[in-house]
């Protein structure tokens, strides 16, 4: 049997919970064992599988692990360290997510090189400890965005960086589209809807730069500041769709 420990900081409950909740069905299907439990203020998700399976759940542990640091870690960093003008809520969100998806796969280089899971792993230690490298990076992009901050105040130099750290971003999504409701935004791709709850329209943007679509339709034509915004940074991967959502077979809401 190969046995492995991940913990977290208890504040960091719903991370734990998250990886629980990738881990219980595959290690149930396969036999094995994963538990829970708290003391001390950490943690513990305690693992154990066949040998056989050990370098797929390790896999799977893997790539959680560097979900939650490129995603909840980066964020929090962010947070933490970004010092921005005066922006309405969908610019900041919108510039944020960006930040957040700047040259992920590097992020995701660097986490890979050192992570190795022996018998266990302290998630926010091995941030705190191994990942150096990987701050200073962020700390670099966040020193840039900082020490031009006088420069974002106009609005059309925020757009244009804005648009910059987009266009660089990976393609994620072939294609989008985006429905209006009465109490916010919905988001569909060819096969599935993205959002089960409705999108404000403050978050409607950063929504979309998280998905990184090569084309998104808009079945809508009212303007506001954030899609405004949605269409400046966007520009020609827009498509405004005049069609009745009726005649679209594809999307499926009830």
């Amino acid at each position: 049997m190969w046995e492995f420990s991940l913990n977290f900081k208890s504040e960091n409950a719903d991370l734990a919970k998250y990886v629980y909740n990738i881990l219980a069905n595959y290690v149930a299907s396969i036999d094995g064992v994963v538990t829970s439990n708290e003391e001390n203020g950490h943690i513990f998700l305690l693992i154990a599988v066949k040998d056989k399976d050990k370098e797929k759940l390790k896999l799977i542990l893997i790539n959680a692990i560097i979900e939650i640091i490129c995603t909840k870690f980066k964020s929090d960093f962010l947070n933490k360290m970004l010092v921005l003008p005066e922006l309405d809520k969908a610019s900041i969100y919108a510039f944020k997510k960006a930040l957040l998806n700047f040259d992920k796969e590097t992020d995701k280089f660097i986490i890979r090189k050192n992570l190795v899971l022996e018998k266990n792993l302290y998630v926010e230690s091995f941030y705190h400890f191994k990942l150096r490298a990987l701050q200073d990076k962020w700390e670099e992009l966040v020193s840039l965005s900082n020490e031009n901050k006088e420069y974002l105040i106009s609005r059309e130099s925020f757009i244009d960086l804005l648009k910059f750290l987009v266009d660089n971003l990976d393609i994620c999504e072939d294609e989008i589209s985006i429905v209006k409701e009465k109490d916010g935004y919905r988001i569909f791709s060819d096969e599935c809807e993205f959002t089960k709850n409705l999108i404000s329209e403050d978050s409607m943007v950063s929504s979309v730069i998280d998905l990184s679509p090569q084309k998104i339709n808009l079945y809508f034509s009212e303007t506001s500041n954030a899609i405004n915004l949605l269409e400046k940074i966007f520009e020609e991967r827009i498509t405004i769709n005049q069609n009745s959502l009726q005649n679209i077979k594809k999307f499926k809401l009830n």
